[in-house]
């Protein structure tokens, strides 16, 4: 199951990578910067664009990291165009494949640690389904809800992606 989540969270940073090549499609035909996108939030309060989509890998690299007892990769969050945002995603992507389904034996046990909450743990079972995935989808929606608001056009498929369909026996 920890192995098909953590794909499963591969495949939608796929999804929100060919996201943002609609995105800097509309900006081209509409013959303004892609970049103004990513400054860009659903309220005041709530991070730009730029910031969900790093919160969004993270979450995927660091539930991959914590659930395998692997390293995660760090990031510097330095990005300011979309292409950085893109290789990001792609390099995130590349860890969370790198990832093998032995590697999550004893995942549901393993204590995930949270740098915000020290001196306590999770474990790895209750942080995916109470943390990682919840997490990882909120920030995930935000940015699709903020391109898709800014005008790019964008459906569930672009979201949800590709399914696996099997014909009737």
């Amino acid at each position: 199951m920890y192995y098909d989540v953590i794909q499963r969270m591969a495949a939608s940073l796929h999804n929100l990578h060919n996201i943002l090549e609609k995105a800097e499609a509309h900006a081209e035909a509409r013959k303004f910067d892609a970049a103004n996108l990513l400054a860009t939030r659903l309220a005041p309060d709530m991070f730009p664009l730029t910031r969900q989509i790093q919160v969004a890998a993270d979450n995927a690299k660091f539930a991959t990291a914590r659930l395998t007892g692997k390293e995660a990769p760090r990031d510097p969050d330095d990005e300011t165009t979309i292409p950085q945002l893109k290789e990001r995603l792609q390099r995130t992507i590349a860890f969370i494949q790198s990832a093998q389904p032995a590697d999550f034996d004893g995942a549901a046990e393993r204590e995930a640690r949270l740098g915000f909450l020290p001196g306590l743990y999770m474990t790895g079972h209750d942080y995916l389904i109470q943390f990682a995935v919840p997490n990882f989808y909120f920030h995930l929606t935000a940015a699709y809800a903020i391109l898709r608001s800014s005008g790019v056009e964008l459906g569930k498929r672009d979201f949800i992606g590709e399914i696996t369909l099997h014909p009737d026996k």
